[in-house]
């Protein structure tokens, strides 16, 4: 029953981070092949970095496809004429559409990161920190990259130290508790942070050098 509910899980976060990840291409006004590539990228790159981490080849993204099959059917409906006036209609919409799956992909990505690595018995709290945090932010770091915008970690308001955060509070929790608990939460820690960041504008100290 665990295993179902994780699956599940795990395809949610793969569908929020590909409708990101395709909104991302369509604000480019890229063609549906460059809308499914980036929703893709979005939804699995994160995950491809953390199994090179672990030496977990070929990775999971690889071994077992329905996770990469989501992505691309997401993509492909988000491209659909109808969906993209729904989340194009103005741009206040498209700002909360886009935090909205970002928030929930980073979350569950974060969670889950942690949890293949537990799986695969390591204990290192570094290890697990950050593996937590590249499953979460991986995929949006390539995704921006590939469109030529600034990563999100790098401007957005706590974004990547949100992850950080539901990272260390999903280790601990395990120790107290069983896994599902602690990856449930540790998701939950992230999405509430990154709403609640968004809403009252939390945001790390920025450079304010004026190159001239």
């Amino acid at each position: 029953m665990l295993e179902e509910l994780l699956l599940f899980f795990e395809i949610i976060g793969t569908v929020a981070f590909a409708v990101s990840g395709a909104m991302v291409g369509l604000s480019k006004k890229m063609d549906i092949f460059g809308v499914v590539t980036l929703g893709t990228i979005t939804a699995v790159g994160g995950g491809v970095i953390r199994d090179l981490i672990l030496g977990n080849t070929p990775p999971a993204t690889f071994q077992n496809p329905v996770y990469a099959v989501f992505a691309i059917v997401t993509s492909v409906i988000v491209f659909f004429p109808a969906v993209r006036r729904f989340l194009f209609k103005n741009q206040k919409a498209y700002d909360k559409i886009l935090l909205i799956m970002d928030s929930i992909g980073l979350g569950i990505f974060t969670a889950v990161g942690i949890e293949t690595a537990y799986l695969m018995d390591h204990r290192n709290v570094f290890l697990l920190v950050f593996v937590g945090m590249i499953t979460g932010i991986g995929g949006g770091v390539i995704r921006d990259a590939l469109a030529g915008n600034t990563p999100y970690i790098f401007v957005k308001h706590f974004y990547a130290t949100a992850s950080l955060i539901g990272a260390l509070a999903c280790i601990v929790l395990w120790r107290f508790f069983n896994s599902a608990a602690a990856i449930y939460c540790g998701a939950a820690v992230v999405i509430i942070l990154r709403l609640l960041a968004a809403k009252y504008r939390w945001s790390l100290p920025k450079s304010d050098i004026d190159m001239k």
